[in-house]
């Protein structure tokens, strides 16, 4: 059995096919020509439109569906259009979801305007509520929406046990794998229906793409299908071109943020201005237990607490990087600070303001600098 970096190199790519070019060459296309009028009719041929798919698009999705272990995949736009489309995938007008307290914020605005709009309505649980989500189900549930850990606060959520109370209920499971990605967490081993990455960050890698895929499992793989295409949405075979490239060194690259992160996550704690880290590999993370559990790795998303402090001096301490960039997304080569924001319904008591952080591949001993200058600033502006 192959391993996962020599999976990473050699999935989804035929170069038989494409006269011995060792990567999928771009196809830009919409119309596709049929030779006959049969073969339009029955759709008997690989592929029949631009939108429903090409050789560059197709590889990509090949090799995403093989590293989750999935029946299907399909590409979107961007992250929040996959996480959208896994909800409108699962749920119809009359429908009920519950999300995670801890989901991606623009996720929790699509529930809270759109999906109500169309008559999906939405509860928001307690991230570590694990099994006893089964006092949240209503006759009407149709799917649960997990994020673990969460892209702010971090919190791990046991995934095996609220997917194993989701399909007693003949609810589906979503999760947004994003953090850990297919490498770290194994979503579909652990319960999930519908795996959900936004492909703009760590399969891309490089802060130039917006992407996002779902993976399906063989019961949802013809319902996800139909929603997706009925829905017209697709990616272009340039941004799959790139996507396929990142993630040849995802895994490389992943260790590398992993070491990073780890190191500076530890400095941070020894820092007097730092109240906590919120990063699940650390031993006193809340999350650590189930993280040791669950997952084979962590990406280098995490977020600081600082004892409490002004905004001004937070602004200020932010306003100065050199190679913290101020910046949303994360999962690209560089390193990246945004104060956090959470609309909660169950919010966790913080020390103090939070930051968070994403540690890219710059040299560590530059990025303390960096910080170090950073709380400095801190200090000066009170």
């Amino acid at each position: 059995m192959r391993r996962k970096d020599t999976r990473l190199v050699e999935l989804g790519r035929d170069p038989a096919q494409h006269a011995g070019a060792v990567n999928t060459p771009v196809y830009r296309a919409s119309t596709i020509l049929f030779p006959d009028v049969e073969t339009m009719r029955t759709e008997a041929q690989p592929y029949t439109y631009g939108r429903r798919g090409t050789p560059t698009t197709r590889g990509l999705e090949q090799a995403l569906c093989e590293l989750e272990g999935g029946a299907r995949t399909v590409l979107t736009p961007s992250g929040l259009s996959a996480c959208t489309l896994a909800i409108l995938t699962t749920c119809s007008a009359g429908d009920h979801i519950l999300v995670t307290d801890s989901v991606y914020g623009p996720t929790r605005v699509f529930c809270q305007k759109i999906a109500k709009r169309y008559g999906i309505s939405t509860t928001y649980f307690e991230p570590h509520v694990g099994a006893d989500i089964a006092q949240q189900f209503r006759p009407e549930t149709k799917a649960v929406f997990v994020e673990s850990p969460g892209s702010f606060s971090f919190e791990v959520q046991d995934v095996p046990a609220i997917a194993r109370v989701a399909h007693e209920r003949g609810a589906a499971v979503i999760l947004d794998n994003t953090w850990a990605t297919p490498l770290y967490f194994n979503a579909l081993g652990h319960g999930v229906d519908l795996s959900v990455q936004a492909a703009t960050k760590y399969i891309s890698g490089h802060a130039d793409v917006m992407m996002g895929a779902i993976t399906a499992n063989e019961a949802w793989k013809d319902r996800l299908v139909e929603t997706h295409g009925t829905l017209g949405l697709c990616s272009s075979g340039d941004d799959a071109y790139l996507a396929m490239r990142g993630l040849r060194t995802l895994g490389v690259r992943l260790r590398r943020h992993q070491e990073s992160a780890i190191e500076i996550a530890a400095w941070l704690k020894s820092r007097p201005e730092v109240a906590r880290v919120l990063y699940p590999p650390m031993h006193d993370d809340s999350g650590h237990v189930l993280w040791k559990r669950d997952f084979t790795g962590a990406s280098g998303l995490f977020s600081v607490i600082l004892k409490p402090a002004s905004e001004k001096a937070v602004d200020a301490m932010c306003d100065g990087f050199e190679h913290f960039g101020l910046g949303y997304s994360w999962g690209g080569f560089e390193s990246l600070v945004v104060p956090g924001h959470m609309p909660r319904s169950f919010p966790p008591k913080l020390e103090g303001p939070m930051l968070r952080l994403h540690i890219g591949l710059e040299d560590v001993e530059d990025l303390k600098t960096d910080l170090t200058h950073g709380f400095e600033r801190l200090q000066q502006a009170g």
